[in-house]
């Protein structure tokens, strides 16, 4: 890898969702003065009880919020693809958006919710992680896939690795003893759907790191299901 090359490009299903998941990840690989870039793929816009937010407004706050999180995290560039929430399906022009950021970036791993998650799972989740996988392969490998890319100078790419949070099968944990604490202020950025954080979900959340590291050497981890490509 160069320099400058992107080594994390994590595609979110919503505002937020990257922070649930790979947020403490994240800013232990900025520390370590790795390259992280954020996709959003939805603006986020029905995530909410208050009903005297529109859509419009919604969607608007919740965009804020998530370059709020990635600054203080220290991601390079957040990547809006703005679809609407709920809106998301598993076809051709999605895919390519996808395929058109992975080229752009050129990243080492891409990090996306599982979509193999059993029965209970937002639909926007679940198909984020389908058309993902699709398109880190072949997709973004093939350079006969969605030639049009080539025109706008978008050479093919093989991603070496792809991290699902939100598993239930993890087979890869990364220590976040040291930057719980900033995955815990990137959240607090969502106020809109968080609130101000309340100490049981910190709880909840500390807990869940915990049993995240179980067996391993550190005391706090994300976990996920890892895929090493050999394309």
């Amino acid at each position: 890898m160069t320099e400058n090359q992107t080594y994390l490009l994590v595609i979110s299903p919503h505002p937020d969702d990257c922070e649930f998941g790979v947020s403490g990840t994240v800013a232990r690989l900025v520390k370590e003065g790795k390259q992280v870039v954020y996709v959003i793929c939805t603006n986020g816009d029905k995530g909410t009880g208050d009903r005297t937010l529109t859509p419009e407004q919604l969607a608007v706050i919740r965009e804020k919020e998530q370059l709020a999180a990635a600054d203080l995290l220290g991601v390079k560039e957040t990547f809006f693809l703005r679809y609407p929430d709920q809106g998301l399906e598993d076809g051709h022009q999605f895919r390519r958006d996808l395929v058109r950021v992975i080229r752009r970036y050129s990243p080492f791993a891409v990090a996306t919710a599982d979509p193999y998650r059993k029965y209970i799972w937002h639909r926007d989740h679940r198909i984020t992680g389908l058309v993902t996988l699709d398109a880190v392969f072949p997709c973004a490998r093939d350079h006969l896939a969605y030639p049009e890319l080539l025109e706008e100078g978008l050479e093919p790419h093989k991603v070496k690795e792809i991290w699902f949070w939100g598993t239930e099968d993890p087979n890869y944990r990364l220590d976040i003893t040291d930057t719980l604490e900033t995955k815990f202020a990137a959240l607090a950025c969502h106020k809109s759907q968080v609130g101000s954080l309340s100490p049981e979900l910190k709880d909840r959340m500390l807990n869940f790191a915990r049993r995240n590291a179980q067996g391993e050497e550190f005391e706090l981890a994300e976990a996920f299901h890892r895929i090493e490509l050999r394309n």
